[in-house]
């Protein structure tokens, strides 16, 4: 799914501005203006916004939604900052925040499980996270949700990152792979696993979803903005439910709809595509969508104490809300 490029920066420095870069709903019903800092660039995973969108759910609750794919932007400093009220972010990511002051908090869960996968070739065998002992493995860096999942699994099994090489490859993992440059690759389990197979290539993939439960993407916001506007927090959240509601629904329907706000998804394979879409349907499916389970933050929160992220134990009530789920 969605790659952050980094983990919240330590000591970030961050100028406020006089005034809010979005603005209020006014008397007339004029569409209130959000501004949503995606993490990404604009791709099939991100089908339920622009089913929501396309469909006028965010219309409706009086939100106009302007899509932000710059990595430059610091969606959780700046929703920290109140700059913004929402950004879309990993629980790992809410959790180094206010590790560092910051008042952000989890207020819906889009991926109900983390989505990351480790990918090797057949030949070493590696069936389970222990095979892991002694390999070298290629990841972006040492930042980010693969080294979050990489880490998560390494642990499960009683492993340390000692007991691995993690090789900085950059986000180049098809490549690497494809090359055999690097036998295994950690990417995510709605992209990589599913090019190298439409090229042909054979892979085993170890999903740590499978291992152990981690607060994954979703919305977050201030504890100002739920204070302050808890309508608002509301109504994101009910729109965007049904958006999920939707492309969980009819996944044809949610590709057709994306082919209208990613440019050259058309030009792309769409069998790839939507296994894409499909294989991400998994990770946002809930008996309650939008919920947030209060294990899956612990285990978060055990596992960025264990990597040395975050020192003190986080008070998890404050770091997520259910709030405000439909």
């Amino acid at each position: 799914m969605l790659k952050k490029l980094v983990l919240l920066m330590l000591g970030l420095a961050i100028s406020l501005s006089a005034c809010s870069s979005f603005q209020v709903k006014n008397d007339a019903g004029t569409l209130r203006k959000i501004k949503l800092p995606m993490g990404y660039i604009p791709n099939i995973q991100y089908a339920p916004f622009y089913v929501a969108v396309d469909k006028g759910y965010f219309a409706e609750e009086g939100l106009e939604i302007e899509f932000d794919y710059s990595f430059e932007t610091d969606g959780v400093a700046l929703v920290g900052a109140g700059e913004l009220p929402f950004a879309v972010a990993s629980g790992e990511q809410v959790l180094l925040a206010r590790s560092q002051g910051l008042p952000v908090v989890y207020t819906f869960a889009w991926y109900q499980q983390f989505p990351i996968s480790i990918v090797s070739t057949p030949e070493l065998n590696i069936k389970e996270p222990a095979d892991l002992r002694g390999q070298t493995v290629g990841l972006p860096g040492l930042f980010g949700a693969n080294y979050i999942g990489l880490q998560a699994l390494l642990f499960s099994a009683g492993l340390t990152p000692e007991d691995v090489k993690m090789d900085a490859i950059g986000f180049n993992q098809v490549e690497a792979f494809a090359t055999k440059q690097k036998n295994i690759v950690v990417g995510y389990a709605a992209n990589e696993p599913i090019v190298l197979n439409s090229q042909g290539i054979a892979v085993n993939e170890l999903r740590v979803a499978d291992y152990v439960q981690l607060a994954a993407n979703g919305i977050i916001s201030s504890e100002m903005t739920i204070k302050d506007e808890p309508d608002l927090v509301r109504s994101m959240a009910r729109a965007f439910a049904r958006g999920i509601v939707d492309a969980i629904a009819n996944p044809d329907e949610a590709y057709t709809i994306s082919l209208k706000f990613v440019e050259n998804l058309a030009d792309q394979d769409e069998a790839v595509q939507m296994q894409i879409l499909n294989t991400s349907i998994e990770f946002w499916k809930a008996d309650k969508i939008g919920y947030s389970d209060p294990q899956a933050w612990e285990n978060m929160n055990d596992l960025l104490m264990k990597m040395g992220l975050v020192f003190l134990s986080e008070d998890l009530s404050k770091s997520f809300t259910n709030e405000f789920i439909p």
